[in-house]
This record gives C-alpha cells, sequence and structure tokens, in this order.
C-alpha cells in the first residue's frame, strides 16, 4: 500500500491538509547536531569546536523523513551547528534523499578530497547544499565566520560545482550596500552559482547575536511554520531551537516529543489555527 493511500488519523488528515494549503510549511527541518568547527559571530545556536554535540540519532532522522512522506511533507531540510562534522553524514543525506528532496546547510570548510570522493554520489539525487558566504570581502566574510572561512569556501563551490552537486549560496545578514551585495552576486557567478540559487536572509537576535544586538527580534508570527526537530524537541522554525549562554530556548519549542511526527505536527497546526491572521504574518521568512 502506498503512503498517500495508508489510513491516516484524524490528526494527520488535518496536518496533511494544512501541508496542502500552506498553512504549515511543506518542508521538515532536521537538526543533526550542535557542534561546529565555527564560531560565528551571529549564531542561532552558539555553535563552536567545544559546544555540546546535541545529536539526532540518523535511524531517528530515517524514521522522521518516513513519517513525513505519509504527513505530506514534500522537503526535507538538513542543518546544524556543521553537519559534516557527522562520520555517516553523506550516506544518510543520500537516505534521506530517497524519501524527499534535502536541502542542505554547510559552511562549506570541511571538503577534503576524500570527503569531496563521498559526497560525489549526491550530484545524481534529490540534493542541494547551501552553503554559507557572507561578503564578497575576504576580511569582512571572516569577521562575522572565522579565519580563512573564506578562502575554504571559494575553494570547495568550484569542486562541488564540478561534481554537478546542486548548490546554493546563502547570505546572512540583509543591511549590505547594493554596491556590497553587486560585487557578492558577482563572485557566486564567478564560482558557478546562478543568480536564482543566492538567499539573503535577516540576522536574527538570538543565540550568539543578542548580546551584541544584532539582527531583528521575531516572534513566531514573524516566522514562518516550518516543523523542526532537534535534540531538545520539536520547534516552530529552524530559526527557532536556540542557544543563549549554554540554555537551549524553549519560547518558540511546540513538543518535547519528536516521534510519531505526528504527535508534534498536530501541536503546531492547533497554534496555527489559534493565532488570529494579521499583517506580521505575511513575512513568512524562512531559512533556506
Amino acid at each position: 500500500m502506498s503512503a498517500t493511500a495508508e489510513a491516516l488519523s484524524p490528526a494527520a488528515e488535518a496536518v496533511r491538509g494544512a501541508i496542502a494549503d500552506g498553512r504549515i510549511g511543506d518542508r521538515l527541518w532536521l537538526y543533526s547536531n550542535y557542534h561546529c568547527n565555527l564560531t560565528c559571530a551571529y549564531c542561532l545556536t552558539e555553535s563552536a569546536p567545544r559546544s555540546p554535540r546535541r545529536l539526532l540519532d540518523p535511524e531517528e532522522m530515517i524514521a522522521a523523513a518516513d513519517e513525513a512522506v505519509k504527513l505530506g511533507f514534500g522537503r526535507l531540510g538538513v542543518t546544524g551547528g556543521e553537519p559534516f562534522l557527522i562520520k555517516e553524514l553523506p550516506e544518510l543525506i543520500a537516505e534521506l534523499s530517497r524519501r524527499l528532496p534535502v536541502i542542505l546547510n554547510t559552511n562549506a570548510t570541511l571538503f577534503t578530497d576524500k570527503l569531496l570522493a563521498r559526497v560525489a554520489p549526491l550530484a545524481e539525487l534529490p540534493v542541494t547544499f547551501q552553503i554559507s558566504l557572507d561578503s564578497a570581502d575576504p576580511e569582512a566574510n571572516d569577521e562575522l565566520r572565522g579565519p580563512r572561512n573564506f578562502a575554504k569556501v571559494v575553494d570547495a563551490i568550484p569542486k562541488l560545482v564540478e561534481l554537478g552537486i546542486d548548490l546554493r549560496v546563502a547570505t546572512t545578514g540583509d543591511d549590505r550596500s547594493p554596491e556590497e551585495m553587486e560585487r557578492l552576486c558577482a563572485l557566486h557567478l564567478e564560482l558557478g552559482v546562478p543568480e536564482d540559487h543566492h538567499l539573503v536572509r535577516p540576522i536574527v537576535n538570538r543565540g550568539r547575536a543578542l548580546p551584541g544586538q544584532m539582527g531583528i527580534h521575531m516572534t513566531s508570527r514573524e516566522l514562518q511554520p516550518e516543523l523542526t526537530l532537534s535534540a531538545e524537541g520539536a520547534f516552530w522554525s529552524p530559526f527557532a531551537p536556540t542557544v543563549f549562554e549554554g540554555r537551549s530556548d524553549t519560547d518558540l519549542l511546540v513538543s518535547r516529543q519528536r516521534l510519531p511526527l505526528e504527535v508534534p505536527a498536530a501541536a503546531m497546526l492547533s497554534i496555527v489555527d489559534s493565532d488570529p491572521e494579521g499583517p506580521d504574518l505575511s513575512l513568512g521568512i524562512r531559512c533556506g
């Protein structure tokens, strides 16, 4: 029996309908981990080399993807931390992409020849790498993201393009001048990433951005409801399972229970249905 033909509970049917009509985003996000090889100035999760790993078990991620298909989700997002610090990640992404198309957020600083060989098969699967690059100026980029970040990213992108991996460039911070953005766009085009594969998103005033008063404050009303699983539970958006001073934020927590996926999805739908419409809901800010 196909996934769409399987009998669903009334709650699951309601979730499926909400995804179909756009009240819940059709992408399920998975926070694979919280540790990172970088210490970015605006990081939502205070990720760093010594941060707690807070891993989602790969088997749970696959189980969530299987349930996502049944509930009507159309896509998966995998983020962190830096996901490629997980040893089995290339093979895990391949398995996930056999369920639903995957967008994978990465800082693109870990692509040795060995890792490039392991990700090469992903070029034949519905997988997109979303790579962080904040400025065409190496010093400005590295001030936010860390020493030699720029050099590693501009080295990795052409290699991934050559492999045939579908790529997007994600720029965090939407306060750059038109001239700065023009230089950045010229750079990603030169590296082989087309114009329509460049995403610009704001810095959110959570996590490491909070003490320096960087970015904009957001509540659930400004964020597109995109169910997001992390080791801490299920959250409203990939901007939600943040960390400040080592503690996980829970203001945008939907459910401590992650699986079965129907439970947090139904909890999210109840919040969506109880929230009156208003102009602030139209922002629909997304992670990718």
